[in-house]
Parts: C-alpha cells; structure tokens; sequence
C-alpha cells in the first residue's frame, strides 16, 4: 500500500498535521476546561470510589465558572456584597448554606482538584506523547539558482515504559519542488523505531514509576483530608449556630437581670423615703444594677460580633438580616445530655481505622521508605540497553514506503555504561532521604501519641462536662424553687 504520493503538493503526513493542527487552533479554550474537568474529576470518582466503595457529588464549580473573566466586574461583586435580604434560618439550612457558600470550604474544595489535575500531568508523561509538526519554504535564490518549494512534515510517538524504558516512532516527510523549465520534485521520506531500557540505574517501576505512584498517594491524602476536613466543617458550623442561640440567650437573660435590678432600685427608693433602708444599701442596690445594664449592652455587642462573623463564614453578605430559629436548642434541652461510656485503649483503635489524618501519616511513613530505596538506586551505575531501526528513501521518482527494500533496513543496538564517578547530588539526596525518613517515623511516633493523648484528654473532658450538667442541672431546679418560694412569701 503506497501511504504517500508524491505527485501531490503535499504527503498525507503533512497533511493530517496540517489538519489536526488547524482543529486545535480552532478549539476555545472552554474545549480545554472540559476536558480537563473530565479528566480531574474522572481520578477523583476512582480513588473515591477505591478509598469508600463508592463515589460522592463533586464539583468546583461556581456561579461564575461558566462566565468569561472579562464579563465578571468588580462593580458587580461590591452589588452582591451590598445585598440586604431577611433570611429565616435553622441549623440545617445554616450547613446548606454554608457549604454551597463558603468561601474557606471552596479553597479546600480546589485544593482537593488540583492534586488530582497534578496526578494527571504524572500519568501523561507514562501515555502516548504524539507530536506533529508540518512547515513550508519557498526560495528563490539569486543568480543560476533554482527556485524550490519545500514542504516537510514530521509525525513522532513516544511511550515512557513503567520499567523505565522509552519506546518511539518517527514518520518524516521532506517534499522539494523545483521551479525550472521542466519542474521536477524530490522526496525524502524516513520512519524510525527506538526503545532504551535501564538494566541497573533506573530499572523497575519501583523507581521508574515512583512519580506516579507518590502523585496518586497525594491524591488519596488530598480526600482524606477533604473528608476529615467535612466533619470539622459542619461540627464548627454547628456550633457557631449554637453559639449564637446561647448568645440571644444571654442577651434575653442579662436583659431580664436587669429589668429585675431596676425594679429592685426603684423599691429601694421608696423604702429610702420611708426611712426603712440606708442610703448605703441604695448604693449598693445602684451599683449592681448599673453592673447589670453593662452585662446587658456587653451581650448585645458580643451577639452582633458573632453574628457578622457567621455571616463571613458562610459566605453571606453582612447586610443580611438572619432569623435563627431555636427549635434545636429545644430539643437538645428536652433530650439532655447522652452519657458516653468509652474505654480509652477501644477510643484509640478506633481512631487507627477512621483518623483520615492518622492514616495519612502511616502512609507518609510509607512514603520516606520507597524515596529511600529510590535514591539508593540513583547511586548504581548506568548501564542502558538501546537498540533501533529505521528506513529511509530519497529520489525524484519514489513509489512511497511501499517500495522500501527490507534489506535497506538499518539497525542499531547497543549498551552505554554510565560510570558512577561523580555521584554527588545523588549522595546528597540520599543522605536527604534517610533524614527524610528518620523524621517521617518521629512525625508518626508523634502523632500517634498525640492521639492518645487526644482521646484520653477527651474523655476526661467529657467526664467533667457531665458531672457539670448534672450540678448544673440541680442548682437550676434549686433556684427555680427557691425563686418560687420568694414569690409565694
């Protein structure tokens, strides 16, 4: 089969350069974005699914991803910044909100992307890397020169092998046309065939492909981190809701103290006047109930505070008006406070399973042993087996690679033996490695202790959270029968 005819103005090699590269050009680069979402999130649904057994929704898109750059103003930014909107709130909508808004988790949720659009670069460089190229001359020479037209082309494929070898193919096309009395064309056409493979320095897909095993493992801590990142996202943000529910609290409360000190000021003044108290007590009475209004306009600022900061943090313009509905705080009253028995040594098992942190710092662990094995091996000789062959034609009357003569075929192969006699970046960077490694263990003989230590500190908390409930819980009936006595005498 003859691939290519030279009584064209161009080969087909040119000519599906040519095209491709004409394709390319006219993509926009939203093509670019979607195929690199694709991609992206295509890594980020396997590993999901490989970590979990199963894949969860996951985007980073926002309102204006789909929008040009140019198109988003600054003036429109400041617009939905100014934004003044009454919104009614219970917890649940609160975390809704704060996930589809949320600047802070945003961030968390690009930095989860682009680890995995960094593990797509790594698996590019193992895929078949395609490169084209195609040109055109024209010259016309001063004196008895002959004018001539040029077309060249050049189709190269190569594979970067997991054994850390390189296998390549090239397809070149030159076609010249000369301009004379009588035109007439010459063609040169070569196709070659390459492969290299380390037999020592570089061998194995231990140290050849420790990029990309290291590129995935990024991506495997990357959602671990997100998922642990998601549970204390949504515990904050429920307790900054409950936060502000105890703060109206207080504000009710402090409001009341000090609606009860001004009656009691005011009693006071009258029995000053009947001369049945002294202007002492009346002082005392007067300094506590201006105490009390200070407590009073305290817990006002404090709850505003806490407000804007609520709004920040889910991403709401502070010009919203939010109505935070109490109905949680209700029931959490009614149900009380759940004891928790937990032995400390089962507390730490289980952490071992389910820290995502904990188990990222095992892996890195991991990690600091195979750099280690991997720059031990960048210290061997080189010793390279390469071999390739190639065919090539010229001539003013070629019948395409059809017509190549199997004994034209030109083979090489060969051994080249790099000598270690200057390895010192490499003794550099393994002695790197081996404090890499040192601190990798201390960093993990640290962090399980500081998980022990976690737990144990934890529990103790909860013992005395739950002592104080019940105290609490006692003096409160207390003071409500002694508050029903007073009122009854």
């Amino acid at each position: 089969m003859n691939l290519f005819l030279p009584n064209k103005s161009t080969s087909l090699v040119t000519s599906w350069v040519v095209l491709v590269s004409i394709f390319l050009v006219a993509c926009k680069s939203s093509y670019y974005k979607k195929k690199a979402d694709k991609n992206t999130y295509g890594i980020l649904e396997k590993i999901q699914n490989d970590l979990f057994g199963k894949k969860d929704p996951f985007t980073i898109d926002t309102p204006y991803s789909d929008r040009s750059p140019d198109e988003v103003s600054s003036q429109e930014i400041l617009a939905d910044r100014d934004l003044k909107e009454i919104m009614e709130i219970d917890v649940d909508r609160a975390l809704e909100i704060a996930i589809a808004s949320s600047r802070e988790y945003q961030s968390q949720k690009e930095s989860l992307y682009l680890s995995a659009l960094s593990l797509s670069e790594t698996e590019f460089v193992f895929s078949p890397q395609f490169l084209a190229t195609a040109g055109a001359d024209y010259t016309n020479p001063k004196g008895d020169g002959d004018p001539s037209m040029g077309i060249s082309g050049q189709l190269t494929v190569s594979q970067l092998l997991r054994t850390g070898g390189r296998i390549s193919a090239n397809l070149t096309r030159d076609l010249t046309r000369f301009y004379v009395g009588n035109p007439r064309q010459g063609v040169s056409d070569a196709i070659s065939l390459n492969l290299s493979q380390p037999l020592l320095r570089g061998f194995g897909s231990r140290v050849a492909a420790e990029n990309l095993r290291q590129a995935e493992r990024n991506v495997i801590y990357a959602i671990r981190d997100f998922n642990h990142y998601q549970n204390e996202f949504a515990v904050g943000k429920v307790q900054d809701y409950f936060r502000l529910l105890r703060g109206r609290d207080i504000i009710r409360n402090s409001y009341a103290d000090y609606q009860s000190r001004t009656n009691e000021t005011a009693r006071l003044v009258e029995q000053l006047d009947a001369g049945r108290v002294s202007n002492v007590d009346l002082g005392e009475i007067q300094q506590a109930e201006l105490t009390s209004k200070n407590n009073y306009i305290n817990a006002i600022a404090n709850y505003g505070t806490d407000l804007d900061r609520f709004k920040i943090d889910l991403g709401l313009p502070l010009g919203a008006e939010l109505k935070l509905d109490d109905k949680a705080l209700n029931e959490i009253t009614e149900v009380g406070l759940p004891f928790v028995e937990m032995d400390a040594e089962y507390a730490f098992d289980l952490a071992i399973e389910y820290s995502w942190p904990l188990m990222n710092e095992i892996d890195r662990f991991e990690d600091a042993k195979r750099k280690v094995y991997v720059a031990a091996n960048r210290l061997k000789p080189g010793i390279d087996f390469f071999t390739s062959a190639s065919l090539s034609d010229e001539g003013e009357s070629f019948g395409g690679y059809a017509s190549f003569d199997p004994d034209n075929v030109r083979t090489t192969m060969g051994v080249e033996l790099d000598i270690p006699v200057n390895r010192f970046n490499e003794r550099n960077q393994y002695r790197t490695t081996l404090i890499n490694f040192e601190r990798a263990l201390r960093n993990l003989s640290l962090a399980l202790d500081s998980k022990r230590n976690s737990i144990r500190l934890l529990l103790r908390s909860l013992k005395q959270f739950e002592q104080n409930y019940q105290i609490q819980t006692v003096s409160m009936e207390l003071a409500s029968k002694r508050v029903t006595g007073a009122s009854l005498t």
